[in-house]
């Protein structure tokens, strides 16, 4: 739930500097996340949007009943987060807690058509960067993650002010309470997020597992402790979903 809270209170302060530029607050927002996700991608795979804990779920490594409580926690970390701030920052300063809003020339479906894409080239990114079936990764995936986001950030700025994550958005604006074409930044994301799941696992990087194997992952009986790959960060622990292939995992008890 920190994690989460904490990514509010880096929207905020950042869109509030005075004049900040595009690339500042791209920055920000990219080395929040890596940050995020190298501090605490070992304990819970730094699970911290919506959209991403789905296209875990479609792509047949996580448990429903997992995604449901992470989902959870991503919602009530970003509210917390940005109650915090809407009570301990000056009005003057804290404004409309930064929430996400439509350009006065971009309308609701160029919106979603944004927000899909930014997504999508994240979730792809975060797909490719942790699968440990590949040999060819180097470097960090956390540094990779968030360069994602910055790129997100670079292009989406001018449309939707970049969500990229429906806790992002939703958090500031249940505090504020303003829900103008607020569907967008769920929509167009989980949207992104699936499709990229679908192209990575069937099309780029396809694995193909048996239709009892996925229905196992779903529910959260599937065992895979007696396969050889492993999670990005094998230091986690038991019955602990990665960024990665979780199929090294053992999800009974999900």
């Amino acid at each position: 739930m920190s994690p989460t809270a904490a990514l509010s209170a880096c929207e905020m302060v950042v869109e509030k500097v005075a004049c900040p530029l595009v690339l500042q607050i791209a920055l920000a927002f990219g080395l929040a996340i890596a940050t995020i996700v190298q501090t605490v991608g070992h304990i819970s795979g730094a699970n911290i949007n919506p959209a991403v804990t789905l296209a875990f779920l479609v792509g047949s490594q996580i448990s429903i009943l997992r995604t449901v409580f992470y989902i959870i926690a991503q919602l009530v970390g970003g509210i917390a987060g940005a109650g915090i701030l809407y009570a301990v920052v000056p009005a003057a300063i804290r404004g409309n807690l930064a929430i996400n809003t439509l350009s006065n020339n971009t309308t609701p479906g160029v919106g979603v058509a944004v927000e899909l894409i930014l997504t999508f080239q994240l979730v792809l990114c975060i797909f490719a960067s942790t699968d440990s079936r590949r040999n060819d990764n180097a470097g960090s995936p956390a540094l990779s993650i968030g360069l994602s986001v910055t790129l997100g950030h670079l292009i989406g700025i001018y449309f939707t002010g970049c969500s990229m994550n429906p806790a992002r958005s939703f958090s500031p604006a249940v505090i504020v309470g303003i829900f103008r074409n607020h569907w967008v930044f769920w929509v167009g994301p989980i949207l992104g997020g699936c499709l990229a799941s679908l192209v990575y696992n069937y099309i780029l990087y396809p694995n193909m597992k048996p239709r009892e194997e996925k229905l196992a992952i779903f529910i959260g009986t599937y065992n895979a402790s007696e396969e050889n790959r492993v999670p990005v960060w094998p230091d986690a622990g038991h019955n602990t979903v990665h960024l990665g292939y979780c199929q090294s995992i053992t999800l009974q008890c999900v």
